[in-house]
């Protein structure tokens, strides 16, 4: 078993490299499974997400190679297998994207519910209220969800919530349908317009993506393509947290400064300096960090995946802050590790109010989920001592070679064994 261990470290210094976005790479990967002829991803993140999906691909009988350790070659000529193993699909939420793509090019699929982080209830109902909208048949028996259909036909899809798996699915499902599907109170997130953009390389017909509203023309079949998938803002975003809770000066490199307005703005707020230079953010801590409220919300508000990351800078930051999560019910539990660590953090329904203190000190903790395990590397950074942070495959779920980036910063991280 392994641990990431972090002792109190200097000011963070340098520069770090952002890879590629875990949330596109997912769907992306998933949509592979629409194209006939080769599909080549470049800038996959090495995770343990990418990896299981990359095996959810191969057992439906796509050939998936590595060219490179973050390239990836993909074939689904000769997809024939639409059933995904319970095996699979429990270890990742994402895997439930394929159904979107099996629907539309054989007809039918039949997957497990899904897994994935405990952040709270993440129904499918949306998915399958496009796919029912489209004209397939949906069967629910047992923890397995079948559906099937004859053709699928467009229609006009309304969503009760911008879910972006629901709209990366139904996305997926309809660009084969026959005539239009509109898709209202979409998902707005970067991803879904990289997903966007990829698909019509493949000779879809989409347009809209990044608004509420999302026109998808069916067409007969989709080909082949080389895609570069987009920066990943949560690991910029946990990065830019990186620089100002140790008052450092980190420029990060391959960051989309659009993607990350609301982190950029809430740590001017807290007193950091932000510079936006093209493809690159330079973060420059501040002795005193002002206290800071944040309410998360759907894209283009304050992402969810970065509330924990936050919460551990605000633990820090002089008087009294407030995180108010709106997405998820259940994604304050990096609270009690934090409060392990010396926090002042109050619970309030879906608030947490958090009283500054002057220092943190290292404890045992654990990663409830992959942003929570992040929150404690944050604040493990600056406790005094060593914080020792267990369940770590939630870590190495979202992040690539986190240690080692955080070292070349001059953190004091490793992994160890137990």
């Amino acid at each position: 078993m392994e641990k990431i261990m972090v002792e109190k470290s200097p000011k963070l210094k340098g520069r770090v490299k952002i890879n590629g976005a875990k949330n596109a790479a997912l769907p992306l990967l998933a949509a592979s499974l629409l194209g006939t002829e080769d599909i080549i991803l470049e800038d996959v993140p090495k995770l343990k997400d990418v990896e299981i999906m990359c095996e959810v691909l191969s057992s439906l009988g796509a050939k998936v190679e590595y060219l490179d350790r973050n390239v990836i070659k993909i074939n689904s000529a000769d997809i024939h297998k639409y059933e995904t193993s319970y095996e699979l699909m429990s270890k990742m939420r994402a895997s439930f994207l394929v159904m979107g793509p099996l629907l539309t090019r054989l007809g039918k699929t039949k997957n497990s519910l899904p897994g994935g982080c405990a952040i709270g209830t993440r129904p499918i109902d949306l998915h399958l209220k496009g796919f029912r909208a489209l004209g397939a048949t949906i069967d629910v028996d047992h923890g397995n969800i079948s559906a099937y259909a004859d053709r699928l036909v467009g229609d006009r899809i309304y969503l009760d919530f911008p879910s972006v798996g629901a709209t990366e699915n139904i996305m997926m499902a309809a660009v084969m349908a026959e005539g239009e599907t509109i898709i209202d109170n979409a998902a707005m997130e970067p991803e879904i317009t990289d997903l966007s953009n990829f698909l019509n390389k493949l000779g879809a017909d989409i347009r809209g993506a990044g608004t509420s509203t999302i026109r998808i023309k069916g067409v007969k079949k989709l080909g082949g393509a080389r895609h570069l998938i987009i920066p990943d803002r949560i690991e910029a975003g946990t990065f830019m947290v990186a620089a100002a809770i140790t008052g450092g000066d980190i420029i990060i490199e391959n960051v989309i400064s659009n993607h990350i307005k609301p982190i950029i703005a809430k740590l001017k707020e807290a007193g950091c300096r932000v510079y936006e230079n093209g493809d690159s953010i330079r973060v420059i801590g501040t002795e005193k960090l002002n206290a800071i409220d944040v309410k998360t919300l759907p894209y283009p508000g304050f992402p969810t995946d970065m509330q924990a990351q936050f919460m551990a800078l605000m633990t820090l930051c002089e008087g009294t802050s407030v995180a108010v999560e709106t997405v998820f019910e259940n994604r304050f539990m990096h609270v009690d590790e934090l409060k392990r660590m010396g926090a002042d953090i109050k619970i309030d329904g879906r608030s947490a109010i958090i009283q500054g203190v002057k220092n943190l000190t290292g404890a045992p903790v654990k990663a409830s989920d992959l942003r929570a395990g992040a929150a404690l590397v944050l604040a493990g950074l600056v406790a005094e001592g060593v914080t020792e942070i267990d369940n770590i495959y939630h870590i190495d779920r979202g992040y690539d070679g986190i240690e080692e980036k955080f070292a070349n910063l001059g953190a004091k991280i490793w992994r160890q064994e137990f």
